[in-house]
């Protein structure tokens, strides 16, 4: 029987039991002569009314159906598909094939020319042809590959028990599709890739503890992947990747001041994070970036927030800025503006603590102020931007509690050694490196960052003296 596409209907959404696969009715306008549709219309579509992902197709494919009953097996394919139909009439039937809470769920319902759907990566695709001469589309956001991972599903899979409304065994059905497992027999699609780059670095190790080793998670160091290379665009399938984690850096603060090092800084915190914002905004990729608190002058008095005018001193803080203002062109962005960071590797900590031991009584800094930032807190804090998918944008984190000098925090590594924390001495920066040659980066007095906007999407960073006395306990 030939259904009448209906018109005149407003353009709204359904969500299904299944996350991510979303139906919507088009608006179809006709008369005697024929109809008109706007078959995806990107500025309508991804408003936040509608909700659509703002998918970026590259692709757009028709297959052309001849009989009543044509029957596609069920396939998951490595990107989004946008669904509608051209002319006829089908019967759709979806399966969740990614790993998760939600693997094997199932949802079906009917397209016409005035209902489209759009279909995630990762979840089965599958339609019966309900009308004769009927025309499939959609809108892919990548191109066919061999090399990319398909997941199939049998069409008659008991577990899934689709209800075809045509017997499958009265159906066109490909030899291949009568064949594919079943659903106890899939090996779920695993998520798109992450990307974390700077691995060997304090923050690298701490965020390979916290997000595992997985084959969709790849630590690149800079053996691996050259962030500076012209070629970085294609040096991986990008569009298999959702994230980076850009943990590379030039932390040389003085050496930035000198002319190699000044180069240095500029490639690896500014020409490294215009490619990797290119790249991310091409791919429709979240980027993570770094960044730090001598983007600041550090001239305020209380703590920094996120909306405080960036105002570097010296070179590495210029560079540090001018990473922050390219990852903020990427419309998915996470900016993480950190302090003193404290991890696995050479750090003031450690130092302290060796000085400790060794009988050496230390001149600190006593007048720039901030508070410790503890690479695992730092980490855990990106994970939970991440599967929180909180709004995008710039968030302070660092260790909370009480700010300290750098004095006061050698004083306390000292006591929580064993040792008389009287040994540390305080002196003023300008003191400290009176009798230093060569050049000497300018410091912020004032290092203390607002966490408030982090707490806001429920993550508060750990008290800092708290882990300080974790990690002290931790040192050989």
């Amino acid at each position: 029987m030939t259904v009448v596409t209906a018109f005149g209907k407003a353009l709204t959404v359904t969500q299904t039991p299944i996350p991510g696969l979303i139906v919507l009715d088009l608006p179809v306008h006709g008369d005697s002569r024929g109809w008109f549709k706007e078959n995806w219309q990107r500025e309508k579509m991804t408003a936040d009314t509608i909700g659509l992902p703002d998918f970026a197709p590259v692709q757009n494919n028709i297959s052309f159906n001849d009989a009543v009953g044509t029957t596609r097996g069920i396939h998951a394919e490595p990107w989004d598909k946008y669904v509608s139909v051209a002319t006829g009439r089908i019967f759709g039937a979806w399966v969740d094939l990614r790993e998760g809470d939600t693997f094997g769920a199932v949802f079906t319902t009917e397209l016409d020319a005035s209902k489209a759907i759009f279909v995630p990566r990762g979840v089965g695709n599958s339609y019966q042809t309900l009308e004769p001469d009927t025309a499939y589309t959609y809108l892919v956001t990548d191109h066919w590959s061999p090399e990319a991972t398909y997941t199939f599903l049998n069409l008659a899979d008991d577990t899934a028990a689709i209800d075809w409304p045509i017997p499958l065994d009265q159906v066109e059905i490909s030899a291949k599709d009568k064949n594919h497992p079943r659903l106890g027999e899939v090996v779920p699609m695993p998520p798109k890739k992450t990307l974390i780059t700077g691995a060997s670095g304090q923050l690298g190790r701490a965020l390979r503890a916290e997000f595992g080793e997985h084959p969709w998670i790849e630590y690149a160091t800079r053996g691996d992947l050259d962030l500076t290379s012209p070629g970085l665009g294609t040096a991986r399938r990008w569009r298999e990747y959702d994230t980076i984690i850009n943990a590379a850096a030039h932390t040389k603060v003085d050496a930035a001041e000198t002319p190699d090092g000044r180069e240095d800084a500029w490639a690896a915190n500014v020409t490294a994070v215009a490619a990797l914002a290119r790249i991310a905004t091409t791919h429709g990729l979240t980027l993570v970036h770094i960044s730090s608190d001598y983007v600041y002058d550090g001239t305020k008095t209380g703590p920094y927030t996120e909306t405080d005018p960036v105002r570097p001193l010296g070179v590495y803080g210029q560079t540090k800025a001018a990473g922050d203002a390219l990852a903020a062109t990427v419309p998915r962005h996470y900016i993480l503006r950190t302090s003193w960071v404290i991890g696995d590797g050479n750090n003031f900590v450690r130092t302290m603590a060796s000085l400790a031991a060794r009988g050496i009584d230390p001149r600190v800094v006593d007048d720039q102020i901030g508070r410790l930032t503890f690479t695992d807190d730092l980490a855990r804090g990106i994970r939970h931007l991440l599967h929180t998918h909180a709004p995008h944008g710039t968030y302070n984190l660092t260790g909370t509690g009480e700010p300290h000098s750098w004095a006061q925090i050698a004083a306390q590594v000292f006591a929580l050694t064993g040792h008389d924390p009287a040994r540390v001495t305080g002196v003023s920066t300008d003191d400290y490196y009176a009798t230093t040659t060569g050049p000497i980066a300018p410091r912020p007095r004032n290092s203390t960052l607002d966490t408030t906007t982090l707490e806001n999407t429920g993550y508060t960073p750990a008290p800092a003296d708290t882990s300080l006395e974790t990690y002290v306990s931790g040192l050989s």
